[in-house]
C-alpha cells in the first residue's frame, strides 16, 4: 500500500509519501448507530506506519469506482516477486 498526503507547513505544502504492508482491516460497528460505522485500514513500512479510517459512504463510493473499472478486465493475475 502507498500513501500520498500533502499539509500545510507554513507557507510551504509539505508533500508526504509512505508504503508499507496493510497489517489489518477492522470494522467498526455500532448496533444502535449504524450510519457510525467505518473500516480502518492498518498499514506498517519500514520507517512508518499508519491507519486510514474510511465511513461507510467512502466504501460505497469506491466501490463503484472501482466495480465500473474492473467489468472490462475478466481475468487479473496478481505477481510478487521477490527481491
Amino acid at each position: 500500500m502507498r500513501v500520498r498526503t500533502k499539509k500545510q507547513y507554513g507557507r510551504n505544502v509539505l508533500r508526504l509519501e509512505t508504503s508499507g504492508k496493510i497489517q489489518e482491516v477492522i470494522l467498526n460497528e455500532d448496533f444502535l448507530k449504524p450510519k457510525n460505522a467505518s473500516v480502518s485500514v492498518c498499514f506498517r513500512g519500514e520507517k512508518s506506519a499508519g491507519i486510514v479510517d474510511l465511513s461507510v459512504d467512502e466504501i460505497e463510493n469506491l466501490y463503484k469506482e472501482v466495480s465500473s473499472k474492473m467489468k472490462g478486465i475478466k481475468k487479473i493475475k496478481v505477481m510478487k516477486f521477490k527481491k
